[in-house]
């Protein structure tokens, strides 16, 4: 079968794993260690999707002082690393969705903005053998966070795969924008952390409601 596309790279979080519950944990935990309120899981799902650091100067109360949420950071990287899979599992579907793609020849890669060493662990945890690489923020090898396009780009000259051979697959608006600043496809899944809207609003134009519908498209592209 002659198709678009060689290779297809998917955005971790809210994409392929449902981190949602260990990230609120591990928020929550960090917060009450420093005495600030903790949040729901709905507030997480909001403020989640631009790394770490992000996610704590989202979560603290406004005019947090600078080095009070460096300090925070240093302790939330740590404790998240360890239970980064305490619940986190695959989407329903997604694992058939992987299997089938890899059994017609498409390379497989997955990004994310969560530290390199965490990407690749929970790569190998839950989807041995079928995926080529994982590709985290390292900023001791320059490769930066989205929405920068270092994580795409990186995996696609892993895979030796050009770039408008490449679809990536995410779930939020910074999916969106990294793809567009890659120069890559992008196809928007709804079972993630954003909206529909959020992410038209990013300039999203592809929706995909289910991992079967997502084969059918990449398969018929």
């Amino acid at each position: 079968m002659d198709m678009k596309y060689k290779a297809i790279l998917f955005d971790m979080d809210g994409t392929v794993l449902d981190t949602l519950r260990d990230l609120n944990a591990a928020i929550n935990r960090c917060l009450a260690q420093f005495s600030f309120p903790t949040q729901t899981l709905d507030d997480t799902r909001r403020r989640v999707g631009n790394g770490a650091r992000r996610l704590v100067e989202l979560s603290v109360p406004a005019g947090t002082d600078d080095n009070k949420m460096e300090e925070m950071l240093a302790w939330y990287l740590p404790y998240y690393n360890r239970h980064a899979n305490d619940t986190t599992a695959p989407y329903p579907g997604i694992l058939d969705l992987m299997q089938s793609l890899h059994a017609q020849g498409l390379r497989l890669a997955i990004i994310s903005n969560k530290p390199d060493r965490t990407v690749k662990e929970l790569a190998e945890i839950h989807f041995p053998g079928l995926l080529e690489t994982a590709v985290g923020e390292n900023e001791a090898a320059g490769i930066r966070r989205k929405p920068c396009p270092d994580t795409l780009l990186a995996a696609a000259e892993e895979l030796g795969v050009p770039v408008r051979e490449c679809l990536y697959v995410g779930d939020s608006e910074v999916d969106v924008l990294t793809a567009a600043r890659a120069g890559m496809d992008c196809a928007s899944v709804l079972w993630g952390f954003r909206s529909r809207e959020e992410i038209e609003a990013a300039g999203g134009t592809l929706f995909i409601s289910n991992p079967h519908e997502l084969l059918d498209h990449i398969l018929n592209s």
